[in-house]
């Protein structure tokens, strides 16, 4: 069985996303209100639809990471901070199916794949 991935984040874009969760308060607020936005205001852009085959069969491409991430109550900043280098992992190697709880008070621990 094949597993979807998303698209991997760009390594600076990832690591600027958590230097901000982890610090800047109105970055945070504008996360939860419109993440994609947010995240456009890194460099950020939507990965571009599949290409055309030879055979005249379009690929397509993987899904959008954080395309249906609702975020309603963000995680503390130093949660997200002491958690960085296992949501870096996962926003670099692309999202398996799920984007990274990032709400507080979510147990998470039974995602992390080790």
């Amino acid at each position: 069985m094949n597993e979807a991935l998303t698209t991997p984040l760009d390594p600076a874009i990832a690591d600027r996303l958590l230097d901000l969760l982890s610090t800047d308060d109105d970055f945070r607020a504008q996360f939860q209100r419109d993440h994609l936005g947010a995240l456009r205001t890194l460099g950020y852009e939507s990965p571009s639809p599949g290409q055309m085959t030879a055979c005249g069969l379009v690929l397509a491409s993987a899904p959008e990471p954080f395309r249906d991430c609702k975020v309603t109550d963000l995680a503390p900043k130093e949660a997200i901070a002491a958690a960085r280098g296992e949501i870096m992992a996962m926003l670099l190697r692309g999202l398996n199916q799920t984007t990274p709880r990032l709400d507080a008070g979510t147990d998470t621990s039974g995602f992390v794949r080790r």
